[in-house]
C-alpha cells in the first residue's frame, strides 16, 4: 500500500512583538486564536473535514491549561470551527510548536485525520506570577471559608518571615540546576571559545536578512495582522516589530554582558521576550489533491533527543540533526536550506561547531566522521529568533511556515529545522519539496 504522506497547506503568524508591548491585553489563548483565524481566512478548508487541532504552548494559564482546545471553543463562536474538533495542548519547552507539527504529521501519517490545525502561542506578557507555596497552605482554609480558631493561629505562625511571602519574579531557570538559559549559553561560549565578535556578527546577520526579508515581502503570506487592545480603542499590528535594520556590530559591541561581568552574551546576542502565535494547516497528499490544495512542503522526517542539563544545556540540536538525517539518508552537504533557532548567538555558534567536529561526531554521534560544516549562505536565510523574537511555543510553527514558504518560493528540494529546548532538549525535522 501507498505511504500516507503529511504537507504542509501553508502556514500564518501574528507578528512577534517585545513582551509588555502591542500585545500585552492578549493573552495565550486570544493569540492562538488570531493566528488560526487568519490561518483559516487564507486558506478556507471546508471546517467539518478538520480533524484536530494540535497546539503548543509553554506559558500556560492555570484557568485553561488546554489552550487548543480553548482556541476551538473561541472559533466556534465565531462559526469557524466546530465544537466537535478535539484539541489538545502540547508543551516541549521551546520546541513545542514543532511538536505539534510533527504530532499532526504523526496523525495524518497514521490516517487519523486528513485535515489538522497545528501550531503554538506564548504570552510573555501574561506570565502568571506564582505564589510561594507557603502563603498558599496557610491560605487553603480561608479560601474554602473553613477556617477555624486553631488555623488562624497556625496561618499566622505560617507567615514568618514576611520576606518569604512575597511573589517570586518568573524566569527561564533549570529545576535541576537552578541555572538560568543565558548562564547556559555563557557557558557554551566559554567552553565551546566562541568569541563575542563571532555573537555579534551572528545577530546582525539575524536582523539585516530579516530586515531584508519584511522589505522584499518575504512574510508578507505569513503575517496576519492582528487586532490589540490600547488605551480607549483598539491598534491593528501589521508586522513584526523587534527586528532592527540599523543595528551592528559597532552598536552591539556598546552593550554591556548580561549573565556575567566578564561574559560575552548581551542583550543584543539573546533571543528578546515576545508575545506572538503561529498556524500550520497540515494535510494528507490525498485530501489535498481533492480540495484542489497545493503543498508547499511534504514533513518527512523528525527527532528529538535529550542532553544533560548540567553539561551543555543548548546542544541538543547537534544531535537531533544528525539523527533526523540518517532517518532520511541524507547528508548534510545535500540539505539546500538550514533554519536554526536562535536563542542565543552562543547557542547556534556552539551547535555550528559540534557538527563540524570530528571528535565530537565520534564522542557523541557514535560516527568517524563529523556531520559537516553549514554555509552560511544557507543558514536562517530570513534571520531567526535573535532579530524575530520569540514566542517560545510559537517559533517551531513559525519556522515551519517560513521554510516551506521558501520551498516553495524558490524551487529548492529540502530544509532541515533545529531547535534547543529548556530541559536539556533538542529536536529537528526535514522539509521536502513535494513538486520534487
Amino acid at each position: 500500500m501507498k505511504r500516507r504522506r503529511a504537507v504542509v497547506i501553508g502556514g500564518v503568524r501574528t507578528p512577534f512583538v517585545k513582551a509588555f508591548a502591542e500585545f500585552m491585553r492578549l493573552d495565550t489563548i486570544a493569540l492562538g486564536a488570531a493566528a488560526v483565524r487568519g490561518l483559516l481566512d487564507r486558506y478556507p478548508v471546508p471546517r467539518r473535514e478538520i480533524g484536530a487541532l494540535i497546539w503548543g504552548g509553554v506559558i500556560l494559564p492555570a484557568y485553561a491549561p488546554n489552550v487548543g482546545r480553548e482556541i476551538v471553543l473561541d472559533l466556534s463562536r465565531e462559526g469557524r470551527l466546530d465544537t466537535e474538533i478535539e484539541a489538545l495542548t502540547v508543551t516541549r519547552a521551546c520546541a513545542s510548536g514543532l511538536q505539534a507539527v510533527t504530532l499532526a504529521a504523526g496523525a495524518i501519517e497514521r490516517g487519523d485525520a486528513d485535515l489538522i490545525i497545528a501550531g503554538g502561542s506564548d504570552s510573555t506578557s501574561n506570565t502568571e506570577v506564582k505564589l510561594p507555596q507557603k502563603l498558599v497552605h496557610a491560605a487553603v482554609p480561608f479560601v474554602f471559608g473553613k477556617a477555624t480558631t486553631s488555623d488562624v493561629l497556625g496561618a499566622l505562625g505560617q507567615l514568618w518571615p514576611p520576606g518569604e511571602l512575597l511573589p517570586r519574579a518568573p524566569k527561564v531557570a533549570e529545576r535541576t540546576t537552578g541555572q538560568v538559559m543565558g548562564e547556559a549559553a555563557e557557558d557554551m561560549a566559554r567552553r565551546n571559545e566562541i568569541s563575542r565578535a563571532a555573537q555579534d556578527e551572528l545577530a546582525v546577520r539575524s536582523h539585516q536578512r530579516a530586515a531584508a526579508a519584511i522589505a522584499a515581502g518575504r512574510f508578507a503570506r505569513e503575517v496576519v495582522p492582528v487586532s490589540a487592545p490600547s488605551g480607549n480603542g483598539e491598534q491593528a499590528v501589521h508586522t513584526d516589530t523587534l527586528v532592527r535594520a540599523a543595528t551592528s556590530v559597532e552598536k552591539l559591541a556598546r552593550l554591556a554582558p548580561a549573565f556575567a561581568k566578564d561574559g560575552t552574551v548581551t542583550a543584543g546576542s539573546s533571543s528578546p521576550l515576545t508575545d506572538g502565535a503561529a498556524a500550520v494547516l497540515l494535510a494528507s497528499e490525498e485530501r489535498a489533491a481533492a480540495l484542489g490544495l497545493t503543498p508547499l512542503a511534504r514533513v518527512t522526517q523528525w527527532s528529538y533527543v535529550g542532553v544533560d542539563p548540567a553539561d551543555q544545556l543548548l546542544i541538543g540540536p547537534a544531535l537531533a540533526m544528525p539523527r533526523c538525517l540518517a532517518r532520511a539518508g541524507l547528508r548534510l552537504d545535500e540539505i539546500d536550506l538550514v533554519d536554526m533557532h536562535e536563542a542565543f548567538a552562543a547557542q547556534v555558534l556552539s551547535v555550528l561547531k559540534m557538527l563540524a567536529s570530528t571528535a565530537f561526531a565520534r564522542a557523541r554521534l557514535g560516527r568517524d566522521t563529523a556531520v559537516g560544516v553549514v554555509d552560511p549562505a544557507r543558514l536562517n536565510v530570513h534571520g531567526g529568533s535573535l532579530a524575530l523574537g520569540h514566542p517560545f511555543a510559537a517559533t517551531g510553527a513559525r519556522m515551519v511556515t517560513t521554510m516551506a514558504n521558501e520551498l516553495h518560493a524558490t524551487g529548492k528540494r529540502t530544509a532541515l529545522l533545529g531547535l534547543c529546548a529548556a530541559g536539556g532538549l533538542g529536536a529537528a525535522a526535514l522539509l521536502e519539496n513535494p513538486a520534487m
